[in-house]
């Protein structure tokens, strides 16, 4: 395939997942709903804030009075050095309070908008721990980063100055308005000719800008997802050296930010020079009709210069309410995003009353269970079997058949669509998820090392373990000799997923993770399948004091390590097809018995 061939193609793929832009006008409702996160600071930082800016306000407004007006329509004219002195402190004075104001103000409103900040990111992180898995199935890693990071960040502005100078314009802009007509009403009249003008060619862009913040978040969020997607699977992608393609796909959506970026930049530098031209058209006037009124003894010198103070502040507010907008618009576009996550609910849910279970025995029973990850097809087909407590049970059965899905439904991470699940004779649905979970150890094959020390990674199974506890427990399923002889014994630092441990090492830890939770019910989904032989053989041995008194569930292909399990249940498709120990399954020479024999036929050729 040609170079130019290959390059269009991974374009074409970039552009073929695009979401597109959602073509909706601003949503006031939806604004005040984020302004909601302001409430917690209604008593303190919210009216310190408000105050500094009506203190502040009212000083800017007082100041061109003074100077025109009163220094020099009297002090001046007439000549008054007492008078003018009295002025020349007074408004010194005015200066000096402005800027301990201002420095006031500032400092509260940051206050005030990053502790917003800090809240919404709480509130959002906190919320999708709570999520089911299905909403992780159907959304990539690094588009979740951007609604906590990327669009979070976007409001920074907003709430650390945006809201509180929206009060700061209105305010400044009807007293000046006010003002500017107590000086002189026809030559307000006069200037206000050109604001229709000005509002009819800024009211075009906004629809525009609005569009474009919002393709800017959409292509941030694809960015991040790709990035995630590329830095987690560098392997595959050097094992298959498809570097070249890798960055040429980031090189398609680079380039798209780079265009959408642009767009949207160039579009909010419009409004600017609106206003300025507006702002110039103003000052011409009050220039050429101001001079004439002057001339005609309608105005004194002293208001026309107060006029063209409170003129200047006229567009001040003007200009920035425009920023404001278009802060409003980035808003609007980021909070859609964060309110999106914020209502999703989590399809497992608990009921209003759930009944917490302090300590579970582990009596596990489906009745007629049946369960659908869509509706295409069934994963669980009328399921029905029971596990005693402190029994050891088996799964096993094909890929697909739902091995997996059991123990899915057990942990409650998804509900069954059809049948019941009693855990002890109780419903599933009707327990307390927290108290259900807390009491549940899950190991899977593909397991997950955080960032930190060894000691820690362990200890996340049960955060209140000390450290006797946790080295006990990686004693008990044979890590702590690997342990022993790393740099730093249980202190040494791994990265993300533990890259520095071998698969067989990092297994261990989850088993020592799980184990020190001191669980009822623990469910290991194929978690010897990349743990060598020798190994396999110490965790077994540790397993059969460490499983005496708990109800345990193991998914297994290789079923040599389910040889001693009290009930083995074969699966095919969503359906049981035999349950039995092994002794009696081999001896009735089904779909189990087949399995073993083409397992060992396998070994025997290897």
């Amino acid at each position: 395939m040609e170079e130019n061939q290959k390059k269009q193609l991974i374009l074409e793929r970039f552009h073929y997942s695009q979401d597109e832009v959602i073509d909706k006008s601003f949503n006031w409702k939806q604004m005040w709903r984020l302004l909601q996160y302001l409430k917690p600071y209604a008593k303190n930082l919210l009216p310190l804030s408000f105050m500094t800016v009506i203190i502040s306000t009212a000083i800017r407004l007082i100041i061109p009075i003074l100077i025109g007006v009163y220094t020099l329509d009297r002090a001046i004219i007439e000549k008054d050095t007492t008078l003018l002195m009295k002025l020349v402190l007074i408004i010194s004075g005015l200066y000096v309070l402005s800027y301990v104001v201002n420095l006031l103000r500032i400092r509260w409103m940051n206050e005030l908008g990053q502790n917003v900040i800090y809240d919404l990111r709480k509130h959002l992180f906190t919320h999708v721990q709570s999520l089911s898995h299905k909403f992780f199935d159907q959304r990539s890693a690094g588009s979740i980063l951007v609604r906590i990071m990327n669009d979070i960040n976007s409001l920074q502005e907003l709430f650390t100055s945006g809201v509180i100078n929206l009060l700061t314009d209105f305010l400044l802009l009807f007293a000046t308005i006010f003002i500017l007509f107590s000086l002189n009403a026809k030559l307000t009249l006069a200037i206000m000719v050109i604001l229709p003008i000005m509002f009819f060619i800024s009211t075009s862009l906004r629809k525009k800008i609005r569009l474009s913040w919002q393709a800017v978040r959409l292509i941030q969020s694809k960015m991040n997802s790709h990035l995630n997607e590329s830095i987690q699977g560098i392997r595959v992608t050097q094992a298959f050296s498809q570097e070249n393609e890798n960055i040429q796909f980031f090189k398609g959506i680079n380039q798209e930010n780079y265009q959408t970026w642009k767009q949207a930049v160039q579009k909010n530098a419009m409004f600017g020079p609106i206003v300025e031209m507006t702002n110039a058209a103003g000052t011409a006037i009050l220039i050429w009709y101001g001079a004439f009124l002057v001339a005609g003894g309608e105005c004194t010198i002293g208001e026309f210069v107060s006029f063209a103070f409170y003129l200047g502040m006229f567009w001040e507010p003007i200009s920035r309410l425009g920023q404001l907008y278009n802060q409003l618009l980035i808003g609007m576009a980021s909070s859609e995003r964060i309110f999106e996550f914020l209502d999703e609910r989590p399809i497992v849910a608990e009921t209003r009353k759930p009944l917490v279970l302090p300590s579970i025995q582990g009596n596990i029973d489906f009745e007629n269970v049946e369960f659908s990850y869509d509706t295409a097809r069934n994963a669980l087909n009328g399921v029905s079997f029971s596990i005693k407590a402190g029994e050891t049970a088996a799964l096993v059965g094909h890929t697909g058949s739902g091995k997996t899905t059991i123990a899915n439904l057990i942990s409650r991470f998804y509900d069954s669509t059809e049948g019941i699940i009693r855990i002890d004779g109780q419903p599933i649905q009707e327990l307390s998820i927290s108290s259900l979970r807390s009491q549940i150890s899950v190991v899977l094959q593909d397991t997950f090392i955080f960032s930190g020390t060894i000691m820690e990674n362990i200890r996340f199974g049960n955060p209140k373990a000390s450290d006797v506890e946790v080295m006990a427990a990686a004693k008990a399923v044979g890590a702590d000799p690997f342990i022993t002889q790393l740099s730093n014994g249980y202190q040494t630092e791994v990265e993300e997923r533990g890259n520095v441990l071998s698969v067989g090492e990092r297994q261990l830890l989850s088993f020592a993770r799980a184990l020190l939770a001191d669980p009822k019910i623990l469910i290991l989904d194929e978690a010897t399948a990349s743990i060598d032989t020798e190994t396999e053989v110490k965790i077994q041995t540790a397993l059969k004091t460490l499983l005496k008194g708990r109800t345990a569930i193991m998914i297994a292909h290789r079923l040599s390590t389910i040889r001693e399990a009290d009930k083995i249940i074969v699966l095919d498709h969503g359906n049981i097809l035999e349950q039995g120990n092994h002794v009696t399954l081999m001896a009735k020479q089904g779909v189990y018995y087949d399995l073993v024999k083409a397992q060992y036929k396998m070994l025997d050729v290897g």
